[in-house]
């Protein structure tokens, strides 16, 4: 079933796990904010697709795109964390949702090649080590579909806000450049990256085919 509490062995990750799921989503994500809503428009997820949303958290945005892709779609949201992932199952219960949970690093999802339309990565990357990000970019690369679109939103140190230079400092957001990022996602194997405008100072929003 989709929402069955999580008995899996917590997969392996050199990437931060977010501890105290529970009041994470309490404080930080317990409803899409106005950045969540870019991403989703950005992604345009359509009635049938398969969506993917990597380092899900509590779920909320893998529960947006459930909603979008129906009828005929499906969403699978993963996370290191397995408390994350039985925060997610949960909430998807509680609001009668069809999305999926599963317990996974980005930088060995247990899908098959071209298996999704479309994924989306909020506020995660900026967890991950320089090699992780890299490798997990080029594992989301692998499981779309030819031509299927990647939607970024993260932390941004640049433009010298307040909030970017902070988390430089506590070692989260440094070097999280668009043109780092853009480095990383044609590495990866993405043709096409552009920079979408955020309504929030020091985040930026990416989308990549």
């Amino acid at each position: 079933m989709h929402h069955e509490r999580a008995r899996h062995a917590a997969p392996q990750t050199t990437g931060r796990i977010i501890p105290w799921a529970r009041w994470y989503d309490l404080l930080f994500a317990r409803k899409p904010t106005a950045v969540h809503k870019q991403a989703v428009r950005a992604a345009a997820p359509q009635p049938g697709e398969k969506a993917l949303d990597v380092g899900c958290g509590p779920g909320t945005m893998a529960i947006v795109l459930s909603q979008k892709v129906a009828p005929g779609g499906e969403a699978v949201g993963i996370d290191a964390s397995l408390e994350m992932i039985d925060v997610a199952c949960k909430k998807a219960k509680r609001e009668r949702s069809t999305a999926r949970f599963e317990p996974a690093a980005i930088e060995s999802l247990p899908f098959t090649d071209g298996t999704f339309d479309l994924a989306t990565s909020t506020f995660m990357l900026h967890h991950l080590p320089e090699d992780v990000q890299s490798k997990g970019l080029a594992e989301v690369r692998r499981v779309l579909k030819q031509g299927g679109r990647l939607v970024i939103a993260d932390f941004s140190s640049e433009n010298g806000s307040f909030l970017g230079h902070l988390l430089s400092l506590l070692g989260h957001a440094h070097g999280n450049t668009f043109p780092a990022l853009e480095a990383k996602l044609r590495a990866a194997g993405f043709a096409h990256v552009e920079q979408l405008p955020s309504k929030r100072k020091g985040t930026m929003i990416v989308k990549a085919s």
